[in-house]
């Protein structure tokens, strides 16, 4: 039999580590949904994305073990049966195992061999880390993105960068705005679409035209905006960095906000088998020519020069 102060100390020890838990997926959520998430137009989607796709782990971990407080086996029991459910039937991978069946599996039994004790206190150390996350990390973020500029055009638009001066895609084959319309499965793919656009981005023509093609990283770094205004980046070709005057983001004229695409190729090659993408943050991964990903998309430009001779 377990004593009384081991059982104190064994649901003690449920409630700390249910509150470290949460309050790490407390960051993570807050952190993903303001860089990958809140696309929609409308709060309530905005919302439903966040509590859906950002912050459910967090809750998970702050209510079960909240109900287990009060009802420590019923409590315990959801915690071990919902670690053990998740990697079997929503995320299948060993990341998934290890950052969360795992640990939900540790306090539920801790849970169930242990004890109460205050609930008041306990109820306070599972719900006051995550919340302070949650405020202290999203402040930011919200801020920033409650100021993006976005303009609605979707057309062909002139931007001059830091010593570039481009025209960049319409919205459509050249520009695509959801997931679904990333209809490609490599680099090389989008190469051919860049090729195949017509004079005006609108639609794809059967034979090369050659006038659109991916911007380098070099050309989209110094086309990168904040507040209506361009960046000043600059890509050092020697030691492959990047600086900013000021850290960019997604708005227009190059993004659009409402858009799920947070990446975008580029035609810089690090080698025969990677290129770089860039985010809109303006930070940028080396990556497999092969990758396709929902959020990772591309724009097409041309040069100037080049919409001149059109006309």
């Amino acid at each position: 039999m377990i004593n009384e102060r081991v059982k104190i100390i064994l649901g003690s020890s449920a409630v700390i580590l249910s509150s470290i838990f949460s309050t790490l997926w407390s960051y993570w959520g807050i952190v993903e949904n303001f860089h990958e998430g809140w696309y929609y137009q409308s709060l309530i989607m905005n919302l439903f994305l966040f509590f859906r796709q950002y912050y459910a782990f967090a809750l998970i971990f702050i209510l079960l073990p909240m109900l287990a407080i009060f009802k420590r086996k019923l409590g315990a029991w959801l915690l071990i049966l919902v670690g053990v459910a998740i990697p079997l039937l929503w995320v299948r991978s060993s990341a998934a195992l290890v950052i969360f069946s795992l640990p939900m599996i540790l306090i539920g039994v801790l849970f169930l061999l242990g004890s109460n004790g205050g609930k008041n206190w306990n109820r306070s150390i599972l719900l006051a880390p995550p919340l302070l996350a949650t405020l202290i990390f999203g402040f930011e973020p919200a801020l920033r993105v409650s100021k993006r500029v976005n303009d609605g055009f979707k057309g062909a638009t002139e931007v001059k960068g830091n010593n570039v001066n481009l025209i960049w895609a319409p919205a459509g084959p050249g520009w695509p705005q959801t997931s679904s319309d990333l209809n490609y499965t490599s680099w090389n793919d989008v190469n051919k679409i860049c090729a195949h656009l017509s004079e005006d981005g609108l639609k794809l023509e059967d034979t090369v035209v050659g006038v659109w093609r991916l911007p380098s990283i070099e050309e989209v770094v110094a086309s990168l905006t904040r507040n209506g205004n361009n960046a000043g980046g600059e890509w050092n070709k020697i030691t492959k960095e990047t600086n900013y005057k000021i850290k960019p983001d997604k708005e227009s004229p190059l993004w659009n906000s409402y858009s799920p695409i947070i990446y975008w190729w580029t035609s810089t090659e690090v080698d025969s088998n990677s290129v770089y993408r860039i985010v809109y943050n303006g930070t940028f991964q080396k990556i497999n020519k092969k990758l396709k990903m929902g959020s990772l998309g591309f724009r097409a430009v041309k040069d100037v020069q080049n919409n001149k001779n059109s006309k």
